[in-house]
């Protein structure tokens, strides 16, 4: 062709190719340079179509492969050829295309080459691959098994977790067998019309409703309970699938359940608890109303069950425990209930029992935890103690009932324990007594209803007033005088005793010290209780207390009894120790009516014997008292301590206690313990004048 007919040639191609809206390059196939572009290449290549012109088209080329199809190319190998490729920008970036090479066929030695621009295409799939892989993530990372069909049922995609709920072999999967793996889902449950309808029905009624949303349990044959969750798959607001999710909620059942279990049993003997038995209490009530027969409720209480875990471990207790309830249920009938409340406490309900009846049962009871425990060998004996209360005699509510049979089970442990009591009217009265009156004392310390009232005490030889005892004292606006045999007891119990003694030793400490100002040295002595001796910080509170009122240590005398100094001997000495070493002089009360070792007497730094007035009243005349006191006061004198009687009334236990060699004593005979100013005048010394011995003035 010649070049005039080629240049025409070209120019024809050219005003072609521009009208085209992909790029287009025509290369001339023996030089495999470029004749000519549309102004699309340029664009894509970011240049301007008419600087391609001349150019070797392997400078458009991104990689080795692309170089050697040129090369192909050139050498006439392709005609034709249709691919995807990349090629670069002028500003270096690769772009990915489809290429298109072809000879026209019209002599002219002409290649064109079509591009069409992949960039877009590639994105959008590039996005939609990721969209897929995030999608199958989190398919896989949920803990529901996941499945989700077209309308028609038929699988589109599914997890592993969905697979491991139902236990799909793993060749069911690779088969896609639709049809296969629904069967197999249906043969996996538990149908409770037996042959399958029900649960073909309910996946039919979900299938046919494309936009419904449902929720329910199905159970399988492997003991998993599963629930189903279905939601529609909508696409342009349309319906076109449907989402399964199966999430195994079989541990949430199993932990329903027993969190329901447990909340009406004891957890270790399976036996009910307090909330079945009010239950169960509540139904005997009605059933006694409606029949008028009487039931009984029991409280037993293992005796000294303490003993048991301390020394054998709360394992084995544990094991006891359960033997204990094998024990009880053997002595009931299968209408009975025996419920554990806790511990080693445990509730019998009897129905249809009168007081014949419930004896009986609580016998049977006490004769079957007669028998000795073997556990590991080891043999020992567990008892209890039964309290017995009957309905309606005794309550019509099960806090009635346990709250009087708990009370008569307290007086069988007072009583020694391993028995059985009725509850008792009378002893409700005592009860209401003893809270009355421990309410009583409390608001007593804080209105400032306690007082104190000192006795004399007197030294047998000169008839001198050697000292006083402070004694409390207290009248309470609604019940009156109470005696300290009354409250002190109840004080004891509750601990209050604690305060009540600290209030007496301030008390106290602040009236010596008071006649010490006021010129009367006159010494003060009161009792300490056991739990207040034993407070850690005893002796630092006396001190505190001698240190505010500016009292010299040895006018305030501190009496112990026995008990509270043989209990934990070492202790009690090392406090002992503690409060001579401070000068506080020390005294044991009510001597001989506890057990005092002599040994632990001669180590302790004590100065004085109190005889208890229990020994004083049948003297002279009483030879066992006069045996006992003549002992003492002999003890006394070997030991090197004071002796003092109290109690004495009478000039007899005087005159014998003065032949017997008692050094001091106390009681009516001299004056009744009396307050700070009727001590005064009684002894005969004003506040102000000087001390002097105070002779006995005889009734």
């Amino acid at each position: 062709m010649s070049a005039t007919a080629q240049a025409a040639a070209l120019e024809h191609w050219s005003a072609l190719i521009d009208a085209l809206l992909d790029p287009v390059w025509l290369v001339d196939a023996a030089s495999l340079r470029i004749s000519a572009a549309n102004t699309a290449a340029g664009t894509l290549l970011g240049i301007d179509a008419g600087a391609l012109r001349g150019r070797p088209v392997v400078e458009l080329s991104a990689t080795a492969e692309d170089i050697a199809f040129w090369d192909e190319v050139a050498s006439g190998f392709t005609d034709a050829i249709l691919s995807d490729t990349v090629v670069r920008r002028f500003d270096g970036a690769i772009v990915p295309v489809t290429r298109r090479v072809s000879r026209p066929g019209t002599g002219d030695g002409l290649l064109v080459v079509t591009l069409r621009d992949l960039s877009r295409q590639r994105a959008t799939e590039e996005e939609l691959e990721t969209r897929v892989a995030e999608l199958r993530a989190t398919l896989e990372s949920s803990a529901d098994g996941i499945l989700v069909t077209d309308l028609g049922g038929c699988i589109r995609n599914f997890n592993r977790r969905f697979a491991t709920l139902w236990g799909l072999p793993d060749d069911l999967l690779t088969q896609r067998d639709d049809r296969a793996v629904q069967d197999w889902m249906r043969r996996s449950v538990v149908h409770h019309d037996g042959d399958g309808g029900d649960y073909t029905r309910r996946l039919n009624a979900i299938l046919d409703a494309p936009l419904l949303q449902t929720t329910d349990v199905l159970t399988l044959h492997s003991g998993k309970v599963i629930e189903r969750v279905t939601l529609p798959q909508c696409s342009h607001g349309q319906p076109i699938g449907r989402v399964f999710s199966f999430r195994d909620i079989s541990e949430k059942i199993a932990a329903k359940q027993r969190i329901e279990e447990l909340s009406h049993t004891d957890a270790l003997t399976g036996l009910p608890n307090r909330r079945m038995l009010a239950d169960r209490v509540e139904f005997a009530l009605a059933m006694a109303q409606r029949s008028g027969h009487p039931f009984a409720l029991m409280v037993l209480n293992l005796d000294r069950f303490k003993l048991v875990n301390d020394s054998l471990g709360m394992g084995l207790g544990d094991r006891v425990l359960l033997e204990v309830t094998d024990r009880i249920k053997s002595c009931l009938r299968n209408v009975d209930t025996v419920a554990r409340l806790g511990g080693d406490e445990f509730v019998l309900l009897v129905h249809q029992a009168d007081v014949p009846g419930a004896e009986a049962t609580a016998r049977r009871v006490l004769d079957a935890m007669a028998r000795p425990f073997t556990l590991d060998g080891q043999n020992f004996t567990v008892t209890c103690s039964i309290g017995v209360a009957l309905c309606p005699g005794d309550g019509n509510s099960l806090d009635e009932l346990m709250r009087r049979a708990d009370a008569a089970m307290h007086r069988v442990k007072d009583a020694g324990r391993a028995s059985f009591r009725f509850h008792q009217a009378h002893a409700d009265v005592a009860q209401r007594s003893h809270m009355q009156i421990d309410h009583a004392m409390r608001q007593a310390l804080v209105s400032g209803l306690f007082r104190l009232h000192y006795q004399p005490q007197i030294d047998l030889k000169t008839g001198a007033v050697i000292g006083a005892e402070a004694l409390i004292r207290w009248r309470d606006p609604v019940l009156g005088e109470v005696s300290p045999n009354e409250f002190i007891p109840v004080a004891e119990e509750s601990g209050f005793i604690i305060a009540i003694g600290d209030w007496v030793l301030s008390q106290a400490i602040k009236q010596a010290a008071a006649w010490r100002v006021n010129g009367v040295v006159m010494p003060v002595s009161i009792n300490v209780s056991a739990l207040q001796f034993q407070q850690p910080d005893f002796p630092e509170r006396v001190a505190r207390e001698l240190k505010a009122a500016n009292l010299p240590p040895h006018l305030l005398e501190l009496e112990l009894t026995e008990s509270i100094l043989i209990h934990d001997a070492q202790d009690a000495l090392h406090r002992l120790e503690a409060l001579s070493e401070l000068g506080v002089l020390l005294a044991i009360d009510d001597f001989g009516t506890g057990y005092s070792s002599l040994g632990y007497l001669k180590r302790f730094p004590i100065s004085r014997l109190k005889i208890d007035r229990s020994f004083i009243g049948h003297l002279p005349g009483d030879s066992s008292d006069v045996a006992i006191v003549n002992a003492i006061i002999n003890l006394g004198r070997a030991m090197n301590l004071r002796v003092i009687a109290e109690g004495v009334e009478t000039e007899p236990q005087r005159q014998f206690l003065l032949e017997a060699g008692c050094d001091e004593f106390q009681g009516f005979l001299y004056a009744p313990a009396l307050d700070a100013g009727g001590f005064e005048n009684r002894v005969g010394v004003a506040t102000g004048a000087k001390t002097k011995p105070v002779r006995l003035i005889k009734k």
